[in-house]
């Protein structure tokens, strides 16, 4: 497994090593003690989540707030997405910025959202499953999110508004400005 630092340093990509042959393939997707020894702290992870979509389906963007704030690792097993995390730690020099990175089944890469970021994802094949595991419990108290065209944030979802699928919840969330972020927060 190869480990990349993103344009938001705490956000990584990560590769795998994947082998091939007339059988198919194998490749490990998770490895604990290589996974934290590059981040350099532990993730305890305590549920694994998995949704089905379509293309244009948007889910985002979401986030829980502490003591329930949620640390992901996210990979697509069937299908591709645009993956967009949003720095919301206040106190960080990246505050307020996102990355959108595309993950397949083709590519297999997964990304690791620590606490403190919100993330979302559109589909853009006509199937989709995502899974991701989480190190923290679902608390309804303390969800939030950011509404997923937020001017401020600017980002480039890859289908036109025609296209995409929002639930009224999503569709209802605030703008960053309004939105409550992390003070003075940390990732571990």
């Amino acid at each position: 497994m190869k480990f990349i630092k993103t344009e938001i340093p705490d956000v990584v990509l990560c590769k795998p090593t994947i082998f091939n042959d007339e059988r198919g393939y194998f490749f490990e997707s998770f490895k604990k003690n290589e996974f934290e020894n590059f981040i350099g702290y532990s993730v305890n992870f305590c549920q694994d989540n998995e949704a089905k979509s379509t293309k244009g389906v948007l889910r985002g963007l979401h986030y829980q707030l502490p003591p329930f704030a949620q640390a992901k690792l996210v990979r697509v097993i069937k299908g591709s997405v645009l993956d967009v995390v949003v720095d919301i730690r206040k106190n960080a020099p990246t505050y307020g910025k996102h990355i959108a990175i595309e993950i397949s089944e083709e590519n297999k890469y997964q990304l690791f959202i620590p606490k403190g970021f919100a993330h979302g994802y559109v589909g853009l094949t006509d199937e989709v499953i995502f899974t991701y595991k989480v190190d923290n419990y679902y608390n309804k108290e303390t969800e939030r999110g950011i509404i997923y065209n937020d001017n401020f944030l600017g980002i480039d979802w890859k289908l036109t508004k025609k296209e995409l699928i929002i639930s009224t919840k999503d569709k209802a969330q605030p703008l960053f400005k309004n939105a409550d972020v992390f003070e003075n927060y940390k990732t571990h």
